[in-house]
């Protein structure tokens, strides 16, 4: 078929947005390698001396994971390894799945990161499309492995991205009613008070993290989904 001069420009520049969007990931993923090195080294030795058990359930995510302590004794009838590392995003979990995640073999994958994106500049479609690639790499490696998504937490210090949360949490409950193998665990709903607002008691002094009051909604919710 002979090729019009329209059709050969349109062709050359979708082969140049696909080149600058590989080269984008390529530059994140880099970035995100040098930030977190140090923590996911760290990981790999604790693996090395203390190897976590194999079909466990493995917590992965931002200091909302790496700051839950009580884990373990949350969930006493489950095998749970933390892996967890402060200010990440879901790109930063895609970015090492390979080191933190697939060479555990989980039986289950809990994923809370969301909210650090939402700080970042990204909109509510660029999450969903990290969790998916998320998603896509775990099962790619690991098709029968059962995914949850705790859902982005309303905090008092970024009440100012409520609508961004809500709306990231709808995208994400919504894709993951697609497949069985997914779960949305819907923590948001509980942590907002009658004035449509963040219930202070859930968190500390910076209105960020979480007080033992947060955990404790959402070890209940969680441990639903992991029956």
């Amino acid at each position: 078929m002979r090729m019009t001069f329209g059709r050969i420009a349109m062709l050359v520049a979708l082969g140049v947005w696909l080149s600058l969007t590989a080269d984008g990931w390529s530059q994140s993923t880099a970035t995100a390698s040098a930030k977190w090195e140090k923590d996911i080294r760290a990981f790999e030795q604790m693996d090395r001396t203390n190897p976590p058990p194999k079909n466990a359930v493995l917590f992965v995510g931002s200091s909302s994971i790496r700051l839950w302590k009580t884990l373990a004794e949350d969930f006493p009838k489950h095998r749970v390894i933390n892996r967890g590392f402060g200010g990440s995003q879901v790109a930063d979990s895609v970015a090492f799945a390979e080191r933190i995640i697939l060479p555990h073999q989980p039986r289950m994958v809990v994923v809370y990161a969301g909210d650090n994106d939402l700080a970042a500049g990204k909109s509510p479609t660029q999450v969903l499309a990290d969790f998916q690639a998320l998603v896509g790499k775990i099962h790619g490696a690991l098709p029968a492995t059962k995914i949850r998504y705790i859902a982005v937490k309303p905090s008092l210090k970024r009440q100012h991205l409520l609508e961004e949360v809500r709306e990231t949490n709808r995208l994400i409950a919504e894709y993951c009613r697609q497949d069985k193998r997914l779960g949305f665990v819907d923590i948001a709903t509980p942590m907002i008070g009658k004035d449509g607002y963040p219930r202070a008691e859930y968190f500390v002094a910076d209105g960020l993290h979480m007080t033992a009051a947060g955990y404790q909604v959402w070890t209940r919710l969680v441990a639903k989904t992991l029956k």
